[in-house]
């Protein structure tokens, strides 16, 4: 019998999730409003709607045997209510609704006795001010911040006047070693799987991933203590599902989390072809009961991010990208996304290889030929 399962927004993670489902017996919804996202032409059925709208997701997913996202701004009152009528939801709507608040998603970490940096709940730029004593520290917007946006860095009190008039939290700024990502599988029954980790490397100016390296380069006992944390993370959540992990590694070899997504996630795309089972594949599997995959590394891999360059706004244009494909042991993912502009997520370039030194020389080299212009 063939499950129907939605996919509530229909971007490049979408497209990427549909194209894993053509090995097991599904039959594919998305809703998105654009009817020309990247996912509209891979599912076998369309609908055009806003994921944060209770109406149009609780319409969509009442006749579908299963739910999964795509990025958490969905309205999740909606999913609530399909899972009281039966419907299997992927996260469940518990574990969505205190990840997608910062301040919840702070608390959560408290609570179950997970390190995370320092923090304080602030309402507004006025009660920013009143905590001086946690500078240099980072505000971040409760609800709505996504791919770098909804964070500013108060290094200063006459940084206060940059944060953001609005709830969130003032986190206690690391003094980052590394950031690690580890992403986590966990089924019905509670069985988990761990990917390897993953060393990211972060835009400073973007705030996003630049690239990132897995797996990790870390000494065995801190590789220990991050996947205990990320399972404790997870386990906590008490919901099925895919979560990316990602920590900070502190100069004195302290790990700490920074935040979870209950998702498929960017820091996991090269396990399309550096892993045996690839997070998306994982997904599939958990949505329908099957054994969880191998996570084991094919290869060592290395990402690349493909944002849009600095300037240039229209449509996208992919400068040098004859001159990447001729490369060995290089695959590219271009999103589909008709337009660019400054930051914007337009793919990104996963290079497989037995040797580390070879996959950062490779992954320098196409960030400075491969360029997303207009």
């Amino acid at each position: 019998m063939m499950l129907k399962v939605g996919i509530l927004g229909g971007g490049q993670l979408g497209r990427m999730l549909l194209q894993a489902a053509a090995n097991y017996p599904v039959e594919t919804f998305v809703m998105e409003n654009d009817p020309d996202c990247p996912s509209a032409h891979l599912c076998h059925h369309f609908t055009k709607g806003d994921i944060r709208n209770y109406d149009d997701v609780f319409n969509f997913g009442k006749g579908l045997d299963a739910l999964t996202i795509e990025i958490e701004s969905v309205n999740e009152e909606a999913l609530e209510a399909l899972e009281a009528q039966g419907v299997k939801i992927y996260p469940k709507p518990s574990a969505l609704r205190t990840i997608k608040n910062k301040i919840l998603q702070k608390e959560f970490y408290k609570e179950n006795q997970i390190p995370s940096p320092d923090f304080k709940v602030t309402q507004n730029i006025a009660d920013l001010k009143q905590h001086a004593d946690m500078l240099p520290a980072v505000n971040k917007i409760g609800m709505g911040g996504y791919d770098g946006k909804g964070v500013q860095v108060i290094r200063n009190t006459s940084d206060f006047e940059k944060g953001f008039d609005a709830p969130g939290v003032l986190e206690k700024m690391v003094n980052i070693h590394k950031e690690i990502a580890q992403i986590v599988a966990i089924n019905e029954k509670g069985e988990t799987a761990l990917y390897p980790t993953v060393d990211m490397v972060m835009d400073p100016n973007l705030n996003l991933l630049d690239y990132q390296l897995s797996p990790a380069d870390l000494p065995q006992q801190t590789a220990w203590r991050v996947e205990a944390i990320a399972l404790a993370v997870v386990k906590a959540l008490k919901s099925p599902g895919i979560f990316a992990v990602e920590l900070f590694v502190d100069k004195d070899g302290n790990v700490l989390v920074n935040e979870t997504a209950p998702r498929v996630h960017n820091s996991g795309h090269h396990t399309i072809e550096a892993n045996y089972s690839s997070q998306f594949d994982m997904l599939w599997r958990v949505i329908l009961g099957y054994p969880l995959g191998n996570t084991d590394h094919i290869l060592p891999a290395a990402i690349v991010n493909l944002v849009g360059a600095e300037g240039y706004s229209g449509e996208a244009i992919y400068d040098g990208l004859d001159e990447v494909l001729k490369m060995e042991n290089v695959f590219v993912h271009i999103y589909g996304k008709k337009e660019t502009k400054p930051g914007r997520k337009m793919g990104h370039v996963t290079i497989v290889s037995k040797d580390r030194q070879d996959l950062s020389f490779k992954a320098h080299r196409i960030k400075n030929i491969l360029k997303v212009i207009a």
